[in-house]
């Protein structure tokens, strides 16, 4: 079609993983040693991630059945669940707060934690990050309680074992910059388990995963995502995808679980948030983008779908921003 990009991706799926990065996060080296135990907090609107670069350690997650992660794995825990970290069973009770423990602060985002009786030795890699993007929100609402990327070779698997090896290398002592190097490669396996999931795990097949991937909806929905400040309707989006308007809304909510107006509505608050919090630009400017009348119109149904005013996520980031 003329006037389309010729080096715009075919991949609605690709796409949608293209917009995930990291925001607000911290890492943690834990240098710790049996009998252990550490209880991790509610962290709304994040994931947590362990990597065990030696020892092992046994992780419980509410509504998943305990296990022992060992070197080679890597665990994600998308919906910031609180759970516990523990040598075995018993180390589990009565165990500290991780936030109650003294942190050795290598640097604003990065700290080491010594902890335990003495025994054998075990040390993780942990993180809290936040993944913004309106893509990640959604990707993150599919993802079960507990992804763990298993330690057995696979060549699918052969790069994310390679970075593990890094990070591992890494931990194994401080050394200059060693931070900053963990904290980069842990960002790098978060995506890295992410697709790994999506491409291999059947329960990516069904839901808003599944329609990105449909021949139909998925195009449709690429067409929202590059263009949210667009006066779509049913219709256009129709047309767009070669599909009767009716088979466009009926395939689209069995799919997505939404109609196309409701998506189009939250996607378009939801990228006018990730702007307020990433960009240089007035409510009034959003407003205007996203075919409201006046800002306060804008104001009322921003408010209505994600619980907070547009001025609220401004004068957070103004704060934050105060030195």
């Amino acid at each position: 079609m003329r006037g389309e990009d010729p080096w715009r991706s075919s991949d609605p799926l690709g796409e949608a993983l293209h917009f995930l990065r990291m925001t607000g996060t911290f890492y943690c080296r834990s240098e710790l040693s049996e009998p252990w135990g550490l209880e991790m907090p509610v962290m709304e609107d994040c994931l947590w991630f362990h990597v065990v670069t030696s020892g092992r350690c046994l992780l419980s997650v509410e509504g998943t059945q305990p296990r022992y992660l060992v070197p080679g794995e890597f665990a994600l825990i998308p919906h910031g669940l609180g759970h516990m970290l523990s040598s075995d069973v018993d180390a589990a009770e009565d165990a500290p707060m991780v936030h109650d423990l003294p942190h050795d602060y290598l640097s604003d985002r990065y700290a080491v934690i010594q902890h335990g009786s003495g025994g054998a030795a075990t040390i993780l890699v942990c993180g809290a990050v936040r993944l913004d993007h309106p893509s990640a929100v959604r990707l993150i609402r599919s993802l079960p309680p507990l992804v763990v990327v298993e330690s057995e070779p696979s060549p699918h698997l052969s790069w994310m074992h390679s970075t593990l090896g890094l990070v591992a290398d890494e931990a194994r002592q401080r050394r200059p910059g060693g931070e900053e190097v963990i904290t980069r490669l842990s960002d790098i396996l978060v995506i890295q388990a992410l697709r790994s999931w999506i491409e291999h795990d059947s329960a990516s097949k069904v839901g808003w995963l599944g329609a990105l991937q449909d021949v139909s909806i998925g195009p449709a929905l690429a067409l929202i995502h590059r263009e949210p400040d667009h006066r779509w309707t049913v219709a256009s989006l129709a047309t767009r995808v070669s599909m009767s308007r009716s088979a466009f809304s009926a395939r689209f909510t069995s799919m997505v679980g939404e109609s196309p107006m409701h998506y189009l509505a939250e996607w378009r608050m939801r990228s006018a948030h990730d702007a307020l919090r990433s960009h240089d630009v007035s409510v009034a400017e959003l407003a205007k983008r996203s075919g409201y009348q006046s800002e306060a119109a804008f104001s009322r149904a921003f408010k209505r779908m994600l619980g907070v005013s547009p001025g609220s996520v401004r004068r957070r980031i103004d704060v934050s921003l105060v030195p």
